[in-house]
């Protein structure tokens, strides 16, 4: 769940919530909602006017506490196209896991003892599998893992990972808190961009063609759930492409992709300039005639936030912006009400071997920077973890964990795709392999 948004006119001070080149304003915040109160069950924090806690499902108001069973149930593990329907309940038609009772009302809470049932979107992990190795195996060329935290009583952000014929493709979006819908604008986003990202690589179109396409297609799905102007679902939306000896990369909003390098640290400096500078940046498209190299670990998007917009203008240092309260108010999103779309898109070379990695900012606001992501993976020992290449699943299973141990305050959700892919030379993927996300047939 990424936090509230403002337009173009917005950061000028012309609407609500308000900005200026000072840094004084009214922030974008997760609720808008005081905390008052405290789970007599499990301590987490409530609200007055909540009936049910939404960390552990206890009845604030009367009633025996209900025992979690924690989200095991929940996690999906899948090779298969996504499906076309509502996600289910992860333990189908089921009684209550606390209880056994029967009684479920829309909200997913159990009537007799209160119990939030388990949901498919609550913890998702995804494995995309290679050509046929050389001992009859299947190695995983890459994976994912959602997970919708410790504060959230639902999962806003969605993942969808493919291969095309020459590569894989992945796709992480984020649900705006402040808007109406926020998880079905992020799954809309999610699955729309990357069907039309496969289909136009398999059709042999342009990496960075292809990317523009794909997102300005998602964009259009997400505008398309809006059913009044007070009704606007929204997302941010990140992608990214490995094909042959380059990598693509689109985004509008503040989920981030990072390249983080094999064999070494982040270069000095590496987050103060992800790509191409603002300034040089088009806002509909990036020139990669002489693609940057990418050596050392470093970020590939630049935000599309109310902090990057003030360092951008110097008006503020990178340290002054994120400690302001309205660092993370988005000036880019999807929706009805985002005005015209513009992706960025850009598209590097990998010097060596490396892991490209796509996150929402449930992961990123604990790690902001490609150097602490790729401490992470290095493991407590300094290496004695698999790593990427070996263990997609594992270094995502890492991530998402760190970030529940940080904190665990936003919906996590991070894609994992090691470069060059284990599934054979160059990145080629076997043509079979199907589509992967969250929701299964």
């Amino acid at each position: 769940m990424t936090d509230d948004h403002t337009g173009a006119d917005d950061i000028t001070g012309t609407d609500a919530p308000r900005t200026d080149a000072t840094g004084t304003g009214t922030a974008g915040t997760d609720q808008g909602k005081a905390a008052e109160l405290a789970c007599p069950s499990c301590g987490a924090v409530v609200f007055a006017e909540e009936i049910f806690c939404e960390e552990c499902g206890h009845r604030l108001a009367d009633g025996p506490p209900a025992e979690s069973t924690g989200r095991d149930g929940a996690t999906i593990r899948q090779e298969s196209a996504p499906s076309a329907g509502r996600p289910r309940r992860a333990d189908g038609a089921g009684p209550c896991p606390g209880c056994d009772g029967t009684a479920i009302d829309a909200d997913g809470y159990c009537e007799t003892c209160g119990l939030r049932q388990p949901a498919e979107r609550d913890h998702v992990e995804i494995e995309l599998p290679g050509g046929s190795g050389g001992n009859g195996t299947r190695p995983v060329v890459a994976a994912g893992a959602s997970d919708r935290g410790r504060r959230y009583s639902r999962n806003e952000d969605a993942l969808a990972l493919a291969a095309h014929l020459s590569g894989i493709a992945a796709v992480v979006s984020d649900g705006v808190g402040s808007s109406q819908r926020p998880d079905e604008a992020s799954r809309a986003a999610a699955d729309t961009g990357l069907a039309e990202l496969v289909a136009r690589l398999d059709a042999g179109e342009d990496a960075e063609d292809a990317t523009r396409h794909a997102a300005l297609r998602a964009a259009a799905a997400v505008a398309a759930l809006a059913t009044s102007p007070s009704d606007a679902p929204s997302c941010t939306y990140v992608s990214a492409v490995t094909r042959g000896p380059a990598v693509t990369v689109g985004w509008i909003g503040d989920s981030r992709a990072y390249w983080l390098a094999a064999d070494g640290p982040a270069g000095p400096g590496e987050d103060a300039a992800p790509g191409p500078a603002p300034d040089e940046m088009d806002a509909a498209e990036v020139s990669t005639g002489d693609m940057a190299e990418l050596s050392a670990s470093r970020r590939l998007t630049e935000d599309d936030s109310w902090a990057a917009f003030m360092v951008a203008e110097g008006s503020l240092t990178e340290a002054e912006a994120e400690a302001h309260p309205n660092a993370h108010v988005i000036t880019g999103w999807l929706g009805a009400d985002a005005g015209q779309v513009s992706p960025h898109v850009a598209t590097f070379r990998p010097g060596g071997p490396g892991t490209l990695l796509v996150c929402s900012d449930g992961l990123w606001n604990y790690f902001p920077a490609a150097a602490d992501l790729a401490a992470l993976l290095a493991g407590p020992g300094g290496g004695e973890s698999p790593g990427p290449a070996a263990d997609p699943l594992g270094t995502a299973r890492t991530l998402v964990s760190r970030a529940l141990d940080a904190g665990g305050r936003d919906n996590i959700t991070v894609a994992v795709i090691p470069v060059p892919s284990p599934g054979g030379s160059g990145g080629r993927v076997h043509e079979s392999i199907p589509q992967s996300t969250e929701e299964p047939r």
